[in-house]
């Protein structure tokens, strides 16, 4: 995903057959959070945003990813 490299975010991310999304971001809490409105508000070009959801935040010392991926 594009828009997590660009804030410097690790993780993945993954589309379900409910036609949901959903992942993992890690980084800068300032970026995480930069990403979550992002995610709210415009979402990649194709996707129709109805309802956003963030579950199980926590703080970690050190990022469990070394890079961004989209999972299938």
């Amino acid at each position: 995903m594009k828009t997590a490299t660009q804030y410097g975010l690790v993780g993945w991310v993954m589309n379900t057959p409910q036609n949901t999304v959903k992942g993992q971001v890690q980084g800068k809490e300032s970026k995480v959070k930069e990403m979550k409105e992002w995610l709210q508000k415009t979402g990649s070009p194709k996707s129709k945003i109805e309802r956003s959801e963030f579950k199980n935040e926590r703080t970690i010392e050190k990022t469990e990813f070394s890079s961004f991926n989209v999972r299938k």
